[in-house]
């Protein structure tokens, strides 16, 4: 499964502008709440568990993440977010899955609608494009001289993941969407820093666009990520190393 995500500048990941993060944050807020809504103890509530190791892997604070929890309470306990996802075309036959937190069907339906159709897509049926995505769980662990590739290979069986792939920078160790629980508290225990740990959704194959199509593409991208109901946007095309995403 090499190649799905690319890690090449952990630096640049890790120095996101202030901005950008910010929104990241406000995003990862709202799952952490949501998540913890009805039982906010991740020792027994293991979706809150695995959306808080998805936030300190994004090098969210813990203070933001123990705000967050606390309001599934008080204010986001005021609404009903449902988890919504949609599916879609882009430019050039690109496949799209977003997934979405809203407390308005009609508002997230229509701003996504609007936003894709402006820029060359579709909205398109249930099942329409998920096909030809795999529902995985996905941690990544940077590479350094004290973690061997035998060593984090004999972790990655010990821990019931399906497949480890060996990066420049990174280990990427995949996982069935029902291990991915189980596999990330036992790499946790072996002290492993995580870069991204999080159920996604990974293209079976990715397709190259030319110049202008791409740019259209990434510009759908950022309207999409702009919109406040927009958790994650999965994605077949191949992008520029420096415009990958997370």
């Amino acid at each position: 499964m090499s190649g799905h995500s690319k890690w090449h500048n952990i630096q640049a990941k890790k120095g996101k502008a202030d901005a950008a993060r910010g929104k990241i944050f406000t995003k990862l807020g709202r799952e952490l709440a949501v998540a913890a809504k009805g039982n906010p103890n991740p020792s027994t509530n293991s979706k809150l568990a695995d959306v808080i190791a998805k936030a300190k892997a994004a090098n969210m604070p813990n203070d933001n993440i123990e705000r967050s929890i606390k309001k599934a309470a008080g204010e986001v306990g005021d609404k009903d977010y449902k988890e919504l996802v949609y599916e879609g075309y882009g430019v050039a036959g690109s496949a799209l899955i977003i997934s979405t937190l809203t407390d308005n069907n009609n508002r997230t339906a229509g701003d996504v609608r609007a936003i894709m159709t402006k820029h060359g897509g579709s909205l398109g049926t249930t099942g329409s494009v998920s096909y030809m995505f795999e529902h995985k769980g996905l941690i990544v662990v940077e590479r350094t001289p004290a973690l061997s590739e035998d060593e984090m290979t004999d972790y990655a069986i010990e821990a019931g993941a399906d497949d480890v792939v060996t990066e420049e920078d990174v280990f990427e160790i995949y996982t069935s969407v029902s291990a991915f629980s189980e596999a990330r508290k036992f790499l946790e225990g072996k002290g492993l820093i995580f870069l991204q740990a999080e159920l996604t959704m990974i293209p079976q194959s990715k397709i190259t666009l030319p110049e202008d199509k791409l740019e259209t593409f990434k510009k759908m991208l950022d309207k999409l990520e702009e919109n406040d109901d927009v958790q994650n946007i999965y994605h077949n095309v191949e992008l520029p190393e420096e415009d990958e995403e997370e």
